[in-house]
């Protein structure tokens, strides 16, 4: 870019800013989409952030009570007013892997930064579970809701006040990002 580019990103020039965010997008949605990770990999991610999770008061209990369980380790995700996220991870139903999963989402507003989360979706019911399974692709907030838990250092999960059938908890976050949720993204089998 030359200068008088320069000068126009800095006075806040709508279509420069919309030119750098889809740039920002095009290149996060490409990295994302030419490396899926073996199956190998996975299963040893999922192994860290349960142990990880192990560590969080009251997530062993909540696990205990759970149909299903998908596990989603170090889903990146990065904004400049655009932004994006993608993960992949497996469900497990008795401790066992039974299918592989990705998590997708894009965003647009103030937004800036980036940040790499582990999320589990728990299934504490058996019809909330397979209607998840059944779906081609289970959009958070359209398809389903789950009730939302970010876990920060030193926080726990009282298992005796959750009432829904479905909880996400969001942990280990490392990086800078204004929210931590997963409402709003796609959570699609992988077919190997």
């Amino acid at each position: 870019m030359k200068g008088k580019d320069l000068v126009l990103i800095r006075k806040g020039n709508p279509t420069s800013v919309l030119v750098i965010g889809l740039i920002v997008m095009f290149i996060f949605c490409f990295v994302s989409v030419s490396y899926a990770a073996t199956a190998k990999e996975i299963e040893a991610n999922v192994d860290a952030a349960l142990k990880l999770f192990d560590q969080v008061k009251g997530g062993k209990e909540l696990l205990q009570k759970a149909k299903g369980v998908l596990v989603l380790p170090g889903v990146f995700k990065a904004g400049f007013i655009f932004g994006g996220e993608y993960g992949e991870g497996a469900l497990r139903i008795g401790g066992k892997t039974v299918d592989y999963y990705s998590i997708a989402a894009g965003s647009f507003g103030f937004q800036i930064g980036g940040q790499k989360k582990n999320v589990i979706v728990v299934f504490l019911d058996e019809e909330a579970l397979k209607s998840f399974r059944a779906s081609a692709g289970w959009k958070v907030g359209a398809d389903g809701s789950a009730a939302a838990i970010n876990v920060g250092a030193g926080a726990s999960i009282d298992t005796t006040q959750i009432n829904d059938t479905i909880v996400s908890v969001i942990f280990g976050q490392k990086g800078l990002m204004a929210n931590a949720t997963i409402e709003g993204a796609k959570l699609t089998k992988i077919v190997r």
